[in-house]
């Protein structure tokens, strides 16, 4: 079939968790039910918690060794980037328990947002061996960024995020409209040189972007290959075609959007820019980012849709439905981000 897949009736598995994500106690407790419920399939379950920024890495590279199957990532995008980096290229495979602002990765899989609820499904999961992407010396598991996007990342605060959730990224989005300028740039695909005034690069191993839109919505996390998606400009007056281009997943009507695959990609702009890599800062270009094929074994349920996986991928592609999925998604949001905010942050 093109992967690894390995059905998992008893494994040793070890909760890496964010204590600062969401409720510290209501989290604690979500995991002792989790853990309750794995145990009463016969798994064994430990957990450790983070502390500081990197231990995510390491205690996931000690499981590793440890000899441990699963490490599951417990907290937002930001956590299981850390334990990503901290498993790739061994045999002990990734879960993901959404206990973060975006869950990214916990959507792409179709995961329940409850923990609890998470954990049921990966009961019956398998493990795929699957691609990641390499900025520099750090993997990505679902994109990377360079311009805009990364902008908005490096200015986000931690207690904005908490306060917010994720129009948090949309305040200081709307902060930086008008001052945002395109930048003379190399970009080099394989070796293929494509150069401009870009505004954004979007590099995705995976489709789905800020848990909502399918930017690189033809990726595959198995074909080897990174997706590419550039906006041109100087400015983002255009932003509302390139937003619809994105909902209809139909670069083509957007005469300042180009979308590529490649297995090598350099970004050498005229003045360093940020980066982002699944939702973080990392510093700034020039960069060059790879793909890293089959380095990750991750649990998944048996069934992904949207041609995640490179043989489920349809010639033709299935109907966008981003849009409406997006209106309610923010609809539903309006209230409570009313309810919460008593003042717009300010950059």
């Amino acid at each position: 079939m093109g992967y690894d897949e390995q059905k998992q009736t008893v494994m040793r598995v070890l909760i890496v968790f964010n204590p600062t994500a969401g409720s510290a106690g209501a989290l604690e407790q979500e995991l002792d039910a989790v853990a309750d419920l794995w145990r009463e399939r016969g798994w064994e379950v430990d957990k450790q918690p983070t502390t500081k920024s990197g231990d995510g890495t390491r205690i996931a590279r000690e499981a590793a060794a440890a000899g441990y199957d699963v490490v599951v990532a417990a907290g937002g995008d930001g956590t299981i980037n850390e334990v990503v980096n901290g498993l790739a290229g061994t045999q002990t495979a990734l879960a993901p328990l959404p206990a973060g602002t975006m869950n990214v990765w916990a959507r792409e899989l179709g995961l329940p947002l409850q923990p609890k609820a998470a954990a049921e499904v990966l009961c019956d999961a398998v493990v795929r061996t699957i691609d990641l992407g390499k900025a520099g010396d750090r993997y990505f598991l679902l994109m990377a960024g360079v311009g805009f996007d990364a902008a908005i990342t490096s200015q986000v605060r931690p207690e904005e995020k908490k306060r917010f959730g994720p129009f948090a990224y949309v305040l200081r989005g709307f902060s930086l409209f008008g001052r945002m300028r395109g930048t003379r740039t190399r970009l080099l695909l394989d070796g293929r040189e494509i150069g401009g005034r870009l505004l954004w690069v979007l590099v995705g191993n995976s489709q789905l972007y800020g848990g909502v839109v399918k930017v690189t919505h033809r990726a595959s996390i198995d074909d080897g290959l990174l997706d590419v998606c550039i906006i041109r400009g100087n400015n983002l007056y255009s932003a509302p075609l390139h937003f619809l281009s994105i909902l209809l997943r139909r670069p083509s009507i957007d005469p300042e959007m180009e979308y590529y695959r490649a297995r090598k990609v350099q970004i050498i702009p005229r003045k360093p820019l940020p980066v982002q890599v699944d939702g973080d800062p990392i510093g700034t270009t020039p960069i060059t980012m790879e793909v890293a094929p089959k380095a990750l074994r991750a649990l998944m349920p048996a069934q992904v849709g949207d041609g995640l996986l490179q043989a489920d991928q349809l010639e033709t592609p299935p109907p966008a439905r981003t849009g409406p999925r997006l209106s309610t998604w923010f609809i539903a949001r309006l209230p409570r981000l009313w309810r919460k905010s008593g003042s717009i942050p300010r950059p």
